[in-house]
């Protein structure tokens, strides 16, 4: 402005001659312009896209494994019924780190959008599947989507928000799960018994629109921080973390091969998976991640420990409920549902800005309530104890998750710099679905030990089930203890 008409936004205004200077109004410092926070008129579009999106993703788990039964009997492919699922982690473990690499040389926009668009022909080559064979074929296109998308959605936080809001964006991620996972399956059912499974599929590629349509403008205007070289197609696929990836995803299969075919000839896959499997996550992973080193490799660790721990116990829940106390399938499930609703306020409690400098005691509180959940659980194998027990446990395992989960991701941005935040936020991921692969896997073999059948559980002796939560509460009660390696020492934080 000119000397005549200053602007009314500067600091200070000096009248010509001898006037004493007239305050104005201070500028606000440049992160504080959006104190209305995720939902002020700079990030709604952003922050509503991200949600839609979000929604997608877990309306599509919930309704996709309600119809999965359906769909595997109609295509007469209940022999590959576990490869329906185990395709799209296998698929997401080589995504993950392909899209980590991807964001950080070229950024975000790209990977999201191809992810959203694998995820969605996924859901059509599923449902359009005139066979089992081409139907897992759909899960694994529907993996690579998921695991672009999920990775991508972490570095839009960290280049579109400021520090102080990412909280609040990830509070906005575990709401977003909230209301599909309740009204997905009654969705899905009921569309499975009156028009058929293959809609639940077909339909959903639908409302893949609207948050395309809602966060491309945003989208369009991030800064484009990023490596730059070597950013074609051609590079990215052939970097080295890509290359180990694959390498993780061949290993995956291999093992989930030997593992549904057991005896002696099912050895040399899982060496040869077990081979392929082990190097990759080691290189794939920060140094010290195994080590619970301070700073960004607890921090991966501890998410790992919390998501294995609760998704292997969740395993094994319901089948307690229904052999051991005679609950219907319906109720045995519906003891995990308070988990969902109480996830989403301790996601929202980590997200209070008064309590930003206590993140890594939230993230430890968290696994504090997780373990205490796991341990209260088994008390319900006693004839004298109510079952209902085990949903108030889990209201409390719920609400540690949400503290622990949301508080990893904010930590993960702070510990980054702009420039590896795909790639850490692609660590992150992998050790989320490392975990849940790791301590299913030891919780089954538990299962066996301990007097527990493969099939059906019926006969499953109490011990089994107590071996089995025990282990997992050990697990987390070792997360809890890590807490204490996640704030980096001075050293580590400046390199």
């Amino acid at each position: 402005m000119t000397a005549d008409h200053p602007d009314p936004g500067d600091t200070d205004v000096t009248a010509p001659d001898d006037r004493p200077a007239i305050p104005g109004p201070r500028r606000p410092p440049p992160d504080r312009v959006a104190d209305g926070g995720v939902l002020s008129r700079p990030y709604r579009a952003l922050t509503l896209g991200i949600i839609s999106v979000v929604c997608l993703v877990a309306f599509e788990a919930s309704a996709v494994n309600t119809a999965m039964p359906v769909a595997a009997r109609a295509l007469d492919g209940i022999g590959l019924y576990a490869f329906a699922f185990s395709a799209y982690f296998t698929a997401s473990l080589f995504a993950m780190p392909l899209s980590g690499e991807w964001c950080d040389r070229r950024g975000p926009l790209a990977p999201l959008f191809t992810g959203i668009g694998a995820f969605g022909a996924g859901l059509l080559v599923a449902g359009g599947a005139g066979n089992m064979g081409m139907f897992v074929a759909g899960r694994g296109v529907q993996g690579i989507g998921g695991g672009l998308v999920v990775v991508a959605l972490y570095v839009v936080v960290g280049r579109a928000y400021p520090e102080r809001l990412r909280p609040s964006v990830m509070a906005s991620f575990s709401a977003a799960w909230v209301v599909p996972v309740i009204v997905g399956p009654l969705v899905s059912g009921t569309v499975t018994e009156h028009l058929g499974w293959r809609w639940v599929f077909l339909s959903i590629p639908v409302l893949i629109l609207l948050p395309l349509a809602v966060m491309f403008p945003a989208l369009r205007k991030l800064p484009r921080t990023g490596r730059g070289e070597g950013g074609d197609v051609r590079h990215i696929l052939g970097s080295r973390r890509c290359l180990l990836a694959l390498a993780v995803a061949a290993g995956a299969c291999l093992v989930q091969y030997a593992g549904q075919h057991p005896g002696w000839p099912a050895l040399l896959p899982a060496a040869a998976g077990a081979a392929l499997l082990v190097p990759g996550i080691v290189r794939l992973l920060p140094c010290g991640t195994f080590r619970a080193a301070r700073g960004l490799p607890a921090v991966i660790l501890m998410r790992g420990l919390a998501a294995g721990a609760l998704v292997a116990t969740e395993s094994f829940i319901p089948l307690m409920l229904v052999t051991q106390r005679g609950l219907s399938a319906t109720l045995a499930g519906l003891s995990l549902t308070g988990g969902g609703l109480t996830w989403a306020l301790g996601s929202y409690v980590q997200s209070r800005p008064r309590l930003e400098p206590y993140r890594e005691r939230l993230m430890g509180l968290g696994m504090v309530f997780l373990a205490a959940a796991i341990v209260m659980v088994p008390s319900a194998l006693l004839d004298g104890v109510p079952a209902w027990i085990v949903a108030v446990a889990w209201t409390l395992g719920g609400f540690g998750m949400g503290l622990n989960i949301s508080s990893g991701g904010v930590l993960l941005l702070k510990l980054s710099r702009p420039e590896e935040a795909g790639l850490n936020a692609a660590s992150l991921q992998m050790s989320d679905a490392l975990g849940n692969v790791a301590f299913v896997g030891v919780s089954g073999v538990l299962f066996v030990a301990f007097g527990g059948v493969a099939v059906g559980g019926a006969g499953s002796h109490p011990a089994a089930f107590v071996a089995v939560f025990a282990a997992m509460a050990v697990v987390a009660a070792v997360g809890a203890v890590a807490s204490g390696r996640l704030r980096p020492t001075l050293s580590s934080a400046a390199s």
